[in-house]
């Protein structure tokens, strides 16, 4: 519509709407609004008191310091610096966003007629890049705060220190909480893995929305606790809350965790019927959870419906399919992704490589490993695993003697289960003292030594293992299985224990 209306007909109104326009919808690019500014310079128009803070906002979502340096310029030269409290807000954001603290300081300083949203943007400028001091000094010296102040503090301290007490402390001085606060407490609970207190707080919520939902959703399935995850996310839909993609995905991820594939497919349908937007990150999940399920058609058939991948997608399709056996389709999909141009990262050499070593191809895997421009102990570990499985222990040897980095202790534990597979007692016990010279002695290290000398008939060496155990006060973690049941429920059997998550008792 902008480009139909005629060059005579533009005004100041037309640019500012159509700036405007870009930084509100979703849809659209910020870029684009400081795009629509640099033309409107060009040809002529004026600017007014409600251009600068538009274009100013369209600079800080996308931080582009050089445009918003432009703008300042500007502001300078046509006589709005220091008259007018949204464009020195304006400003004073965009250099926040861009870290530009010393900037938005002397902006800050100079301007004597602030405001607390001022104040504010200096908070969370000074939160966002980690100084909490100057933050707290900032904070101190308010004579006036408002929910957003105490809200930032508690971020910053909560989410961005982990430092709870003092995060907790600030929210139960708070004579007025919102939303915001609430949510801000539950997820810097959740970020330190205190699902307990986050929960409490949750319980005691009088209002929640979607955000305090999918907070709890993603910390339990963060925090290895997906049947939970499962639960609120169920607890949710009957309480008529209609999850965003962020509460989907945290679900998605509790069923790819339990293998839970009914339940999975479930809420794939419901996103479809909901049209609760299937972007990257959602089908990425999806695919993520049908590899981990062992539904690797259901798996390919999302990523081939993609319009958008990314470096992410790629890799849980490689992942995936080296974890369920596939290995020629997992290096079918990296030479793939290469002649589409997708740079390989860290984490897709290291899902290559597993791959490699899960199939046993040893010369394709070493073949990847020398390609690797800066190889780290992650690829050096995978690499020692494909030959270990291989029964080439002297050349993963060799590959460690030749490491420009020290091995850890992941690294030699997968010396010592190809010591085990190959029932090789003199490696395994060179290997041992290693992972104790790392403090990498782990219970499962003593099991699969005294597993060695038990594959070799070394009795005496099994009881020392086990006196070893038992004097270090070690147990060993329980093992646990988890099956899907017929009513859609996922059944856990932990020594003995067993625990139940239903499934949905929603309608469909």
């Amino acid at each position: 519509m902008f480009s139909q209306i005629q060059q005579i007909n533009r005004t100041t109104y037309t640019y500012n709407t159509m700036i405007k326009s870009h930084i509100r919808n979703s849809n659209s690019k910020p870029q684009l609004g400081f795009e629509i500014y640099a033309k409107m310079k060009r040809d002529g128009i004026d600017c007014d008191n409600y251009t600068y803070p538009f274009v100013l906002k369209a600079c800080t979502m996308i931080c582009g310091l050089w445009e918003g340096r432009q703008v300042h310029a500007e502001v300078v030269k046509v006589g709005f610096f220091y008259s007018n409290l949204f464009v020195i807000n304006g400003l004073i954001g965009m250099y926040c966003k861009c870290r530009q603290m010393s900037c938005s300081r002397v902006l800050f300083d100079g301007f004597h007629g602030k405001d607390l949203v001022s104040w504010n943007l200096m908070l969370s400028g000074y939160v966002g890049c980690g100084d909490i001091v100057e933050a707290q000094k900032m904070f101190d010296q308010m004579s006036e705060r408002d929910v957003v102040s105490w809200s930032i503090m508690i971020d910053g301290y909560g989410k961005k220190l982990g430092d709870i007490i003092h995060a907790r402390s600030l929210f139960d001085r708070m004579h007025k909480r919102d939303l915001v606060s609430w949510n801000t407490m539950i997820d810097s609970y959740a970020k330190v893995g205190d699902m307990v207190a986050a929960r409490e707080l949750f319980d005691e919520m009088e209002h929640k929305n979607v955000i305090s939902w999918s907070i709890m959703i993603d910390g339990y399935s963060q925090h290895q606790d997906p049947k939970e995850a499962l639960n609120v996310f169920n607890l949710m839909l009957s309480n008529d809350i209609k999850p965003d993609k962020f509460c989907v995905v945290g679900a998605i991820s509790a069923c790819a965790q339990l293998g839970a594939l009914d339940q999975g497919r479930w809420i794939h349908i419901y996103i479809q019927k909901n049209k609760i937007t299937l972007d990257v990150v959602v089908n990425t999940a999806l695919v993520d959870m049908y590899m981990k399920c062992g539904s690797t058609e259901e798996a390919r058939a999302v990523f081939v419906s993609m319009s958008e991948r990314n470096v992410i997608s790629w890799n849980v399709m490689i992942s995936g399919f080296g974890i369920n056996g596939f290995g020629d389709e997992a290096l079918s999909y990296f030479d793939q992704m290469r002649k589409e141009g997708i740079q390989a990262d860290n984490l897709i050499y290291v899902s290559v490589l597993s791959a490699c070593s899960h199939a046993g191809f040893v010369p394709e895997g070493l073949e990847i490993f020398r390609k690797i421009p800066k190889p780290k102990v992650e690829h050096y570990g995978c690499l020692i695993d494909l030959l270990g499985r291989a029964g080439k222990l002297r050349q993963a040897l060799n590959f460690i003697a030749s490491m420009p980095m020290e091995p850890n202790s992941d690294l030699w534990g997968s010396v010592l289960l190809a010591c085990r597979v190959q029932k090789n007692v003199g490696l395994g016990e060179f290997v041992l003292n290693k992972l104790m010279e790392l403090n990498g002695d782990d219970c499962g290290v003593y099991v699969v030594m005294s597993n060695i000398y038990a594959d070799n008939g070394m009795w005496e060496g099994v009881t020392e293992m086990r006196k070893m155990v038992s004097e270090k006060g070690m147990r060993k973690e329980s093992g646990k299985s988890v099956i899907e049941v017929v009513d859609g429920g996922v059944e856990e059997f932990v020594c003995g224990k067993t625990g139940r998550v239903h499934g949905d008792d929603i309608e469909q």
